[in-house]
C-alpha cells in the first residue's frame, strides 16, 4: 500500500523542489544553458513497468496451466468429440448474439455509429430470422461479427491499462479490463434477468460453457504456441496484448484468445487438415519410369560403350 502525501505538506514540498531546481539551473554556465537538447531516444517498453508484479503473475500462470491442462482442456476436447460441429457452431451464434445488448452500448459510447448499426442489425436478424441467434443469418448478409466491451471503450478515451495482470482461472488482463469486465456484468441485460430471478446459475452456465466454446476452438493453437515458445508466460503475455490492441483498433485479428473464459471472440472453429486419403487424385494416364540396369564390373561397362 502507497502512503499519500499530506495536503498540507505538499505545497511546501513543491516549494522547495522548485527552488533547488532553480538554484541548480542558475549554477550552470552560460554555454551549456544555451546548448540544444539532445534529440529523444525511442526506446522499447521497459518490461518491468509492463509487468511489474511478474514474480506473482507467473505463479498464478503455473496455476492456470495446470487448471487447463487438467480440467479444461479435457472438457472442451470432449465437448467437440460429443457435440456435432454444426450444434456447437449453433451454441457459439447464440452466445455471441447474447453479448449483442453490451456490444452496441459500448459501440455507442465509443461514438461508433457504423459498428453499432451493424451491432443493432445483427440482433434484429439473428434474433428473428436466425431463431433466437442460434444461426448467423446476419453474417450470410454481409453483417461481420465484432466484439467489444467497456475495457475497450475506457482505452478509446484515452484511460491507461495499467499493469499486467495474471487473474486465477480468467487469464490475462489489466485493472482497466478488469473493471469493465465487472461492469459489463452486472449491466449485462441477461444477468439482470436472471438475477432479478433468482436464476444465478443460468449466469454461471452461461460463462462457462462460453468458455467451454472458447477453449475448444483454440486446442491446436496453443498448444502449437506452448510447444515452440521458450518462455510460454512471455508468450501468452505478448499474444495477449497484441490481441486486446487489435481490439481496440476494432482490426480483426487471427491471434488464438489466451484468455477464453473473458468471451467469445469472432475466431471461427479450426478446420482439420485434409487427410491424405482426400486429397484429389489425379485423373491422367499413369506415369512410368524405366531404369537402365547398371553395370556391375569394368568390362560390362566397357562392353556397353562399344554397343553404343
Amino acid at each position: 500500500m502507497y502512503r499519500r502525501q499530506s495536503t498540507l505538506a505538499l505545497p511546501g514540498f513543491v516549494l522547495a523542489a522548485s527552488l533547488a531546481l532553480a538554484g541548480l539551473i542558475g549554477a550552470r554556465p552560460a554555454a551549456a544553458q544555451q546548448a540544444p537538447a539532445p534529440a529523444p531516444v525511442a526506446q522499447a517498453p521497459d518490461e518491468g513497468a509492463i509487468d511489474p508484479y511478474e514474480n506473482t503473475n507467473r505463479a498464478i500462470f503455473d496455476f492456470n496451466e495446470g487448471l487447463d491442462r487438467s480440467v479444461l482442456v479435457p472438457v472442451a476436447s470432449a465437448y467437440r468429440t460429443v457435440i456435432p460441429p454444426v450444434a456447437r457452431d449453433m451454441i457459439h451464434d447464440f452466445l455471441q448474439n447474447l453479448n449483442a445488448p453490451i456490444i452496441f452500448a459500448n459501440d455507442v459510447l465509443q461514438a461508433q455509429p457504423g459498428l453499432a448499426a451493424e451491432t443493432a442489425g445483427r440482433a434484429l436478424i439473428n434474433t428473428t430470422i436466425g431463431f433466437g441467434g442460434i444461426f448467423d443469418v446476419a453474417a450470410k448478409f454481409g453483417i461481420p461479427f465484432h466484439t467489444n466491451d467497456l475495457g475497450i471503450t475506457l482505452a478509446t478515451w484515452g484511460v491507461s491499462s495499467g499493469p499486467y495482470l495474471m487473474l486465477p482461472v480468467l487469464g490475462p488482463s489489466n485493472p482497466r479490463d478488469l473493471f469493465g469486465d465487472v461492469a459489463d456484468s452486472f449491466g449485462d441485460p441477461g444477468n439482470i434477468v436472471a438475477s432479478n430471478h433468482h436464476l444465478l446459475w443460468a449466469s454461471i452456465l452461461r460463462s462457462t460453457t462460453s468458455g467451454i466454446d472458447e477453449r475448444s476452438r483454440n486446442i491446436e493453437s496453443l498448444a502449437e504456441i506452448e510447444r515452440t515458445s521458450l518462455d510460454f508466460y512471455a508468450t501468452v503475455r505478448s499474444l495477449a496484448r497484441q490481441r486486446r490492441a487489435a481490439q481496440i483498433r476494432h482490426q480483426k485479428d487471427d491471434l488464438p484468445n489466451a484468455a477464453p473464459l473473458q468471451g467469445a471472440s469472432a475466431l471461427p472453429a479450426p478446420t482439420p487438415a485434409p487427410a491424405v486419403a482426400a486429397l484429389p487424385r489425379p485423373t491422367g494416364p499413369a506415369i512410368t519410369y524405366s531404369v537402365q540396369p547398371q553395370p556391375n564390373s569394368v568390362a560390362d561397362l566397357q562392353k556397353s560403350s562399344m554397343g553404343r
